[in-house]
């Protein structure tokens, strides 16, 4: 492998620990079968999924972003005071302002911080990460923390087989820090966003655009609205577009990572990729049949899940990478440091 390590204006930066979150709340396909014409065999054919989580009455994202974060932070030893930045990814804020990361600061008792919000949809995630990222490799901070948590159940019409079934609820939080001398940390990464397709994927009402009304709720504007075939069609598309293009620039092969961590959509879309960039599927981690599409979400989750499964180990050359409403994509390869 001739992996190519691009230099940074600063510090490199990694992550040094990991925390995650789901309510508690356990919605089955037998549970859907009951609310709309759907069932079991249909869902799991077309998307993986067995279960997703819901969120409780009377919490917000900043709830399970909180749960994360501290999580997070005990695994790595440290209090909430000595965060310098939070920044949430994230398209269901608990309200339109103030930001996500204003809760979640005060939920956790970050005293020393500031913090903002990321829209990148199911690529909330990976985008939230190249902030903290830059700010970091800046050299100006030191301690970032990145949440990535949706609440995807609150914004879904039950009426709707189509959708129903693909969303859950949860998320997690890294913490980033620089480098030490012998360490990589983040390597590279590939974005891009693509605004035609945003008739596709989007929540209409709630915005600027068409604020709240009798005539938007009883449009159902407030409910997610999916071109499935359009969306499915780009997400395994572009998903294995820009992964090639990240491993190919920097000298990386599919079959020399140890790890692919994709967002949790569609477990044909992930199987996709999988073959086109050469990975064996020992190798992809797959946890959508437990949790559902929590957007933002899904690769903290399924970081999660690959540590419990052994295969995401310190040293190891991992794969992020995500499409989601916007049309939006996001990839990022580092070496796993912790």
């Amino acid at each position: 492998m001739s992996l190519i390590v691009r230099p940074v204006v600063g510090c490199r930066a990694k992550i040094t620990a990991l925390g995650t979150s789901v309510p508690a709340e356990v919605i089955t396909n037998q549970d859907l079968e009951k609310m709309v014409e759907t069932n079991d065999q249909w869902i799991v054919e077309r998307t993986g999924i067995h279960t997703r989580h819901k969120l409780a009455e009377g919490q917000g994202v900043s709830d399970i972003c909180a749960d994360a974060a501290k999580k997070c932070l005990a695994a790595r030893g440290i209090g909430p005071e000595e965060l310098d930045v939070i920044v949430v990814g994230t398209v269901t804020p608990d309200m339109m302002f103030p930001a996500t990361a204003c809760l979640v600061q005060h939920k956790i008792g970050a005293t020393h911080t500031w913090g903002f919000d990321v829209s990148g949809g199911c690529s909330g995630f990976v985008y939230a990460l190249q902030a903290g990222l830059g700010l970091v490799e800046s050299g100006r901070y030191k301690k970032v923390l990145v949440c990535g948590a949706d609440a995807n159940t609150r914004m879904t019409d039950y009426t709707d087989r189509t959708t129903c079934v693909l969303f859950g609820d949860g998320g997690g939080a890294v913490l980033l820090e620089p480098c030490q001398e012998d360490e990589i940390g983040f390597i590279d990464a590939v974005n891009e966003i693509d605004g035609a397709g945003g008739v596709s994927l989007n929540l209409p009402a709630g915005g600027s655009l068409h604020p709240a009304s009798h005539e938007t709720v009883d449009k159902k504007m407030h409910y997610i609205h999916q071109d499935g075939p359009a969306v499915y069609k780009f997400a395994v598309r572009k998903m294995a577009e820009a992964t090639l293009k990240l491993l190919e620039r920097n000298g990386v092969k599919g079959s020399e990572l140890g790890c692919f961590i994709p967002h949790q959509a569609n477990k044909r879309i992930i199987t996709s990729t999988a073959d086109r960039i050469g990975m064996d599927l020992d190798r992809v981690i797959i946890n959508i049949g437990k949790y559902g599409n929590t957007s933002a979400g899904t690769i903290p989750l399924a970081m999660e899940t690959a540590i419990e499964e052994g295969k995401l180990k310190k040293g190891d050359l991992v794969l992020l990478a995500a499409v989601g409403a916007g049309f939006t994509v996001g990839t990022a390869l580092l070496r796993w440091e912790i």
